[in-house]
């Protein structure tokens, strides 16, 4: 009997796991059973070469071990299809993505004599032979379309195993310059039932993503094996990018239309009563917005997007031209009630213009005029720097836009000397 027909054996149910394969990996405590006649369990006995002998009695083993390959870690060539990267929501701070893993390895103990059969594959359920269990380490849910997967394998031993999931992982957003952001997200696939000196990866990416039409895109794709760590993994990097067409509609345009209309409004004049109405309509409508802004921003701990301190100046902005402008036609409209409530008695008044004479500039109202002169051009004053102000600010943001940076804050788990990662 060949010796690699003693690992075939039938796993007992498995809890279900979200993270993993429900064959993947083997459960420590499934024993082996016989294929004898007496059994009702069939392995595809019309797939397998003639001169295997099923009604031989296996030996019963606790777990299906992986293969040996003497001194050296067993090599699993991992191909990692992704065809779609969706729903990227950034308040939550996770992504989902639609992937295909292809594993292949050399298992000898499944190998046979091609020369003397003439079936060059079999197929075989994952449960029958060793699979290495992959867990996503960033997953917070994962969906795998096959539950019992199958799995070719040739006639020298080689096995080859697919494997379709959705899945959503969180993501660590770089949202400083959003939205015309771009971010890197990883899935990490680890292979806990295993260690670094028996299993080892060989990973290779393929973006098989041909749809542009959505709010970020794929512009990179790349896999790496991640080094000095316990268990067997590797990483596949989704490169993101906004392509911020929305959020330039719903943020950028209703911010600079009303601080463009904020500007235009300063061109009133000043003794119009229309003039405060305008300037406070402008305040409330911008409050109303901002509010909605902060529910549709996302905050971190660190490097917030750059949006939220420029629409924070907005509001300031605007703040202190409403309040300017109250200011200023308060004072005048204090001193015309003032000037209403105390008026010069008649026979004064002739006098007085008798003592100025026909030929004087003064007027009786020349100081309610100084008053007025005044404001008029502590207003204009403000308006010119207002404006000054308005634009440096625009100048500002869009320098800041340009070069800035931002470096986030070390993750608990990496911040030394208590985190990092695990060493050999």
């Amino acid at each position: 009997m060949p010796h690699w027909a003693q690992t075939i054996g039938v796993a007992k149910p498995k809890i279900p796991v979200l993270e993993q394969s429900s064959c993947l990996p083997q459960i420590a405590q499934a024993p082996a059973l016989g294929l004898g006649p007496q059994n009702n369990f069939n392995l595809y006995p019309s797939a397998w070469p003639s001169s295997l002998d099923l009604n031989s009695p296996l030996e019963v083993h606790e777990t299906i071990q992986i293969p040996n390959n003497g001194s050296a870690p067993l090599q699993v060539s991992v191909q990692v299809f992704v065809s779609n990267v969706f729903n990227v929501d950034i308040l939550r701070y996770t992504v989902s993505s639609m992937m295909m893993l292809r594993l292949s390895w050399l298992d000898a103990r499944l190998a046979w004599n091609a020369s003397a059969h003439s079936r060059h594959a079999v197929t075989l359920p994952c449960e029958s032979l060793w699979t290495p269990g992959l867990t996503i380490r960033e997953a917070l849910w994962v969906d795998w379309k096959d539950q019992n997967p199958q799995a070719r394998v040739d006639p020298d031993g080689h096995v080859e195993l697919n494997l379709a999931l959705t899945t959503e992982t969180n993501c660590d957003f770089e949202l400083l310059h959003f939205p015309r952001d771009k971010s890197d997200c990883s899935l990490s696939f680890f292979a806990f039932s295993n260690t670094v000196r028996e299993l080892e990866f060989r990973a290779h990416a393929v973006n098989e993503i041909v749809s542009v039409k959505r709010e970020y895109v794929v512009r990179d794709l790349k896999t790496q094996v991640l080094p000095l760590q316990v268990v067997p993994c590797f990483q596949v990097t989704l490169s993101l990018k906004n392509t911020a067409l929305k959020s330039i509609i719903a943020l950028l345009v209703p911010g600079e239309a009303l601080l463009l209309a904020d500007v235009c409004g300063g061109l009133l004049p000043l003794q119009a009563t229309e003039r405060i109405a305008y300037k406070v309509t402008l305040l409330l409508g911008y409050l109303v917005f901002h509010s909605s802004l902060v529910q549709a921003l996302p905050s971190s701990s660190s490097c917030n997007p750059l949006l939220i301190h420029y629409f924070t100046v907005l509001l300031l902005l605007l703040f202190l031209s409403t309040i300017e402008t109250v200011l200023l036609a308060g004072l005048l409209a204090r001193d015309s009630l003032g000037d209403k409530s105390s008026p010069i008695p008649g026979p004064r008044r002739e006098q007085r213009k008798e003592n100025l004479g026909p030929n004087s500039e003064a007027d009786p109202s020349g100081g309610k005029r100084s008053r007025r002169s005044w404001a008029e051009a502590a207003d204009h004053a403000f308006f010119l720097v207002y404006v000054t102000s308005v634009v440096c600010s625009q100048l500002i943001f869009a320098g800041t836009w340009i070069w800035a940076t931002c470096k986030s804050d070390p993750a608990p788990g990496k911040a030394l000397p208590h985190g990092g990662p695990p060493k050999l």
